[in-house]
């Protein structure tokens, strides 16, 4: 296995992603993990992820110094661990004159090792303020950019590695080559690990963990959830007690598909309208992390309503979820509160009362467990829905007027992309009910109605993602119906921004 230490950065479970692609079981541990334990992993590489701060910061991440003595495996640093790595075996890093941000071109200087089969000149993906400026005692250049001449640094006899890019992001376009030539040709791992070993481990781990008590789940609907649910059907039968909840801000038609799905997979489901409750709590409330933080609480006080004294909560928490609000494993900067991570579940994950099995997947993994466990494509690439739904899709005041408008109008953008064969290509299409009005003219009156966002992004696994070229004819229809269909629009807008620096939702 190949052990990745967290330094902080926001794709550290990328790096884990991508050797789990390769089929070489890969797990993430805090940079401050004792050496004595990660020595215990026995493992046949280290992974020094990346991080927000600089080598040079009072109190900064840093490892033992007699890590890179007593660690006998290959190591490779990534950003902030290329940095890290330069630091401590003696070598220099400084504050560089300009940021490196987003893509750069790759000089290769040594086409051996860890680079190849890397094609010179490639792109790669960027995202520093310091750099190594001297090298460490040993070890040689192994490729430069324009603006970082010891971009990628190695001590072969001593199998310490360094790359100032990111190699896990998609952006860098041999970043898997990259880890493929670290994971099989540096460390020699072999090709043993699988979507199936998971499942089956995670059964038998939930078996074990219940016993003999109950377990409730929250069922959204969305893939997460619906691959959670079947998941422990499978583990604990009866002993689960699904609950799916009418918040008030769901999209159309959605309890109605919800109950159908599950019942196609034998998974008993209980429905609660609670959609008033959620409604009144969201009442003049405009800002998006006190949505958040409202629904989520909300959520909990109707969804305990009939939990146990011993019972366990189980959700369908992603790794994006968890690395957005609460880092539980680094020092990793809070984007966003998550719903599911209001007061009362930290509480109960504090007792050891809550099962998220999928926490350390991204979604294509989830899909993949899914289609082990038989569940229909048609569930499994359903696109991401929000927790707190449509509630951070109306930018202001949620209102049972503006939720109308929203629900028609989503209505028509998902309808318009099935029809054109892209619902099920793309990660994901919405819209945003935006928080002004603008002057319009419609059967030659004056009109000053809400504005409307429409958003279509490529991702892979949610971390990083590019908006969608829509072709101009399906943009053009989206809008002409929405205008004509949904009274209180009179303008579509169309978003092109990607993330980062963006999110792919708005709130």
């Amino acid at each position: 296995m190949i052990l990745v230490l967290d330094f902080g950065s926001q794709y550290t479970q990328l790096i884990a992603r991508r050797i789990r692609q390769m089929r070489v079981y890969s797990e993430i541990v805090p940079y401050n993990t004792p050496l004595e334990k990660v020595l215990a992993y026995k493992p046949t590489g280290v992974i020094l992820s990346g991080g927000p701060a600089s080598v040079y910061d009072e109190g900064s991440p840093s490892l033992p110094p007699e890590f890179f003595a007593r660690v006998n495996c290959p190591v490779l640093g990534i950003c902030y661990g290329v940095q890290l790595i330069a630091q401590l075996l003696g070598g220099k890093v400084e504050r560089s004159d300009r940021r490196e941000y987003g893509h750069a071109e790759l000089r290769i200087d040594d086409a051996s090792g860890l680079f190849r089969g890397v094609e010179d000149g490639s792109r790669v993906w960027m995202s520093h303020t310091d750099r190594v400026t001297k090298l460490p005692e040993g070890f040689v250049n192994l490729a430069h950019t324009a603006n970082s001449e010891h971009c990628a640094i190695g001590n072969p006899q001593k199998r310490i590695y360094g790359l100032q890019f990111h190699p896990e992001v998609h952006h860098t376009v041999f970043g898997h080559q990259i880890l493929e030539n670290f994971a099989f040709h540096i460390c020699n791992d072999p090709k043993d690990w699988k979507i199936s070993s998971f499942i089956q481990d995670t059964i038998k781990g939930i078996r074990e963990r219940v016993g003999d008590r109950h377990v409730l789940c929250g069922a959204s609907g969305g893939v997460d959830s619906t691959v959670l649910s079947l998941l422990l059907h499978r583990a604990i039968g009866r002993q689960l007690h699904c609950v799916f909840i009418d918040n008030g801000v769901m999209r159309l038609n959605e309890g109605r598909s919800v109950v159908r799905d599950f019942k196609e997979l034998g998974v008993a489901l209980n429905c609660v309208d609670a959609s008033e409750r959620f409604l009144k709590q969201l009442k003049g409330i405009e800002d998006p992390e006190e949505k958040r933080r409202r629904i989520g609480k909300e959520f909990v006080d109707v969804f305990f309503q009939d939990f146990g004294e011993k019972d366990f909560l189980a959700q369908g928490t992603l790794y994006p979820d968890v690395i957005e609000s609460v880092s539980t494993r680094g020092p990793s900067a809070t984007i966003k509160t998550h719903h599911n991570r209001v007061e009362r579940i930290l509480q109960l994950i504090e007792q050891g009362r809550v099962i998220e099995p999928l926490k350390e997947l991204f979604k294509d993994e989830v899909r993949k467990v899914g289609e082990e466990l038989g569940i229909p494509d048609r569930m499994l690439w359903r696109q991401p829905f929000p927790g707190p739904g449509l509630a951070v899709r109306i930018i202001g005041e949620v209102t049972p007027e503006r939720l109308g408008i929203l629900r028609k109008a989503d209505w028509i953008v998902i309808e318009e992309m099935k029809r054109a064969d892209l619902y099920y290509k793309i990660w994901q299409t919405f819209s945003v009910l935006l928080a002004f009005k603008s002057v319009g003219v419609m059967g030659d009156e004056r009109t000053y109605e809400h504005a409307l966002a429409i958003r279509a992004v490529h991702s892979v696994d949610g971390m990083t993602a590019d908006w969608v070229q829509l072709p101009y004819e399906l943009l053009a229809r989206i809008s002409n119906r929405i205008i004509n269909e949904v009274k209180g629009i009179n303008r579509v807008v169309y978003d092109i921004s990607s993330k980062p620096p963006s999110t792919i939702e708005w709130e």
